[in-house]
């Protein structure tokens, strides 16, 4: 009998869910912004500016999920021919690629909060002026959490392929 989908994964899929509906939404601006400025000569204003930030959290929001599925980009040529005839070996390196994994998540994770922390100080925008402003604190926000469920995501991974690795 499976396991259920534990409330973790359900947090990884909502988000990889919302980041899919970001893109939605994104598509009808851009397509919106496209017919305003071929119809009516007015293009919809910070167009460029949404979709600029935009690109960056929607990466975050559906990395969890991409490596909890195990489609993050990746040879596994070696793992694979490792695994007929080692196959605790091959969970033991798996295991220390996740480790490799979720502290270039730490890295990454200890060099973003300080710049959300200085994005929220110093009420940063993107945009000009009198145009079309938005904060960057959301998307700061959504790369600190991103990185942050992706580290634990692969602690995750790491922890499952020691436990094939070791049995007890």
């Amino acid at each position: 009998m499976g396991q259920g989908i534990g409330a973790f994964d359900r947090l990884v899929i909502g988000m990889n869910a919302a980041g899919s509906f970001w893109v939605l939404l994104l598509i009808l601006l851009v397509t919106g912004d496209a017919l305003g400025r071929s119809l009516f000569a007015a293009p919809i204003v910070g167009t460029v500016e949404l979709v600029q930030i935009s690109i960056v959290g929607i990466v975050f929001m559906q990395l969890g999920d991409t490596v909890r599925t195990g489609r993050l980009t990746r040879s596994e040529t070696f793992l694979e021919a490792l695994r007929p005839a080692r196959p605790r070996t091959a969970a033991a390196l798996e295991a220390v690629f996740c480790l490799l994994g979720a502290a270039y998540m730490a890295i990454g994770l200890a060099g973003s909060v300080p710049l959300l922390a200085e994005a929220v100080r110093r009420n940063s925008w993107i945009g000009n002026e009198g145009v079309f402003t938005a904060p960057v604190w959301p998307v700061k926000t959504v790369i600190v959490a991103g990185l942050a469920v992706c580290l634990i995501q692969f602690l995750r991974l790491a922890t499952g392929s020691f436990k094939k690795a070791f049995p007890s």
